[in-house]
C-alpha cells in the first residue's frame, strides 16, 4: 500500500514533533481527564499543531491505554491513535503539590481541557475563577455527560448514556430489535468535535478581547444536536421517528441490495433525477413515469415494492458489475467498508486518508487515520503516535516549568509525578 512515508523514526527523540507551519503552533493545551471525549478534543487540536500537554495519574496513566479487544504483544492499538501528537506527563493531581503545578502550567497555556464529573477542579483548587486570577485569558473547556450546570450535573456520565438521553439509541438499529449501538464511542467523539469548535471560538473571542470562558461541552447535547428535525416533528407534527435498519422512511430508493458475489450494495438514487438515471439504466425507463415511483412521494409510499424490484435487478450482477453500471449512470452507490477494504481503495492511497506512522512500543510502523478537514494552505499532519507514560516529564517540568534535576527527582520519589 502507498501510504504516507512514516513521520517519525522510531528514534526520534523530539519532544514536540515538529510542529513549523501548522496553524495552532502557538496554542498551548493541558489536558486533564481520561478515555475518550476530553483527549479526542485534544486530539483534534493536536493534529492542527497545538502544543498539548496530557496529564495522567503517576500509578496508572490514561485507561485508555489498556483499551481495545484487539492488542499487539499485550499493547493497546486505541492508544496511539487517541494519544497522538500530544507530550505526556504525569502528574498526582489529588494531591496540594500536583495542583501547584497545573496552576504552574496553566500560567503560560491557552487551554485548559478536562473531563471530570462537575465539581471535581473545584474540589482541587482549580475551579475557572481561581484559574483566571492566575491566567485571565485562559480557555477552559469542561466535557461531561450532561453539562456544569442542571439537576444532572453530578451525575456520573458515559458516552452511552449520553447516545441514549440524545436520542440516538432509540432510533439505531432495526424495527425488530433493541436500540444498537452504532459501533463507535460516537456519544463521546461528538462530544469532543462540539468541544472541539467552542474552543477555538472562544480561543477567537479571547484574541479579541483578552480573557478566557468556559466552555461547556455534554455529552446529551451533543448528541441532541445531531437529531436534524426530530424535535419539531414530535412537537409540531405528532410524528417520532422509530428504528428503520438500513432504510430512509419515506425516501426511496434508498437501501441495501444485494450482487450475484453476495457483497451488498448500498444505492441512493432518492432524487427524482436520479432515480430517472437508474430507471433508465435497469432498462426500465418506464418506472420513472409510473405513478407509483414518479416522485419523492409515491416512491416512500411504495418503497417495499420499489425494494423489490431493484432488488431482483441487482442480484444478476457481481458488485463490481453493478458499481460500474451505477457509477457510469452518475447514481451514488458504494459498498459497505470495513478495515481490509480501506487500506486497499485506491481513492483512500491517492488522498493518504490513512497513514503509516512509526511506533517504537509496538516496533513497527501503525497506520491510522489521517488528520481531517484538508486545509489547503496549513493542512495538519500525524508527527508521533501515543507516547509512554511520563516520557516528556523532564522536558515539561525541566525546559518549560525550570525545575532542577534534584527537584524532580524529589516529586518522583514523592509519588506527585
Amino acid at each position: 500500500m502507498a501510504e504516507q512515508e512514516a513521520a517519525t523514526s522510531p528514534d526520534d527523540a523530539s519532544t514536540e514533533g515538529d510542529r513549523t507551519g501548522l496553524p495552532l503552533a502557538d496554542v498551548r493545551v493541558i489536558e486533564m481527564g481520561q478515555l475518550l471525549a476530553g483527549p479526542f478534543c485534544a486530539q483534534l487540536l493536536g493534529d492542527f499543531g497545538a502544543d498539548v500537554i496530557k496529564i495522567e495519574p503517576p500509578d496508572a496513566g490514561d485507561p485508555i491505554r489498556e483499551w481495545g479487544q484487539a492488542k499487539a504483544d499485550g499493547a493497546s492499538l486505541w492508544w496511539p491513535v487517541l494519544g497522538r501528537n500530544k507530550r505526556t506527563i504525569t502528574c498526582n493531581l489529588r494531591t496540594p503539590e500536583g495542583q501547584e503545578l497545573v496552576r504552574r502550567l496553566v500560567a503560560d497555556a491557552d487551554v485548559l481541557l478536562e473531563n471530570f464529573r462537575p465539581g471535581t477542579l473545584e474540589r482541587w483548587g482549580l475551579s475557572p475563577e481561581e484559574l483566571w486570577k492566575i491566567n485571565p485569558k485562559l480557555v477552559i473547556t469542561r466535557v461531561s455527560g450532561y453539562g456544569q450546570s442542571g439537576p444532572y450535573a453530578t451525575r456520573a456520565g458515559y458516552g452511552s448514556i449520553g447516545e441514549a438521553m440524545g436520542g440516538l439509541r432509540y432510533v439505531t438499529g432495526d424495527p425488530s430489535t433493541p436500540p444498537s449501538r452504532a459501533g463507535i464511542s460516537i456519544g463521546d467523539e461528538l462530544a469532543a468535535v462540539f468541544a472541539c469548535i467552542g474552543t477555538l471560538v472562544a480561543l477567537h473571542h479571547r484574541d479579541r478581547t483578552g480573557r478566557g470562558q468556559v466552555v461547556d461541552s455534554a455529552i446529551y447535547e451533543a448528541v441532541l444536536g445531531m437529531m436534524e428535525s426530530l424535535i419539531p416533528e414530535w412537537q409540531v407534527a405528532g410524528y417520532r421517528r422509530e428504528r428503520t435498519g438500513a432504510t430512509l422512511p419515506g425516501v426511496a430508493p434508498s437501501n441495501i441490495y444485494p450482487t450475484r458475489s453476495g457483497q451488498m450494495v448500498l444505492v441512493a438514487a432518492n432524487q427524482d433525477s436520479v432515480f430517472r438515471r437508474l430507471a433508465e439504466a435497469m432498462g426500465r425507463p418506464e418506472l420513472a413515469d409510473d405513478d407509483r415511483y414518479r416522485d419523492h412521494n409515491s416512491r416512500g409510499a411504495n418503497m417495499a415494492e420499489l425494494d423489490e424490484l431493484i432488488s431482483t435487478w441487482t442480484s444478476g450482477f457481481t458488485s463490481d458489475e453493478l458499481l460500474h453500471i451505477l457509477h457510469a449512470a452518475g447514481i451514488p452507490a458504494g459498498l459497505i467498508y470495513s478495515a481490509p477494504d480501506m487500506l486497499e481503495d485506491p481513492h483512500f492511497i491517492a488522498r493518504e486518508a490513512i497513514v503509516s506512522i512509526a511506533s517504537r512500543t509496538l516496533g513497527r510502523d501503525i497506520s491510522m487515520q489521517n488528520v481531517f478537514p484538508r486545509l489547503s494552505a496549513t493542512p495538519g499532519r500525524v508527527r508521533h503516535v501515543g507516547r509512554e507514560r511520563g516520557e516528556d516529564n523532564h522536558d515539561v517540568y525541566g525546559d518549560l516549568l525550570g525545575l532542577t534535576t534534584d527537584q524532580i527527582a524529589d516529586l518522583e520519589a514523592n509519588g506527585i509525578i
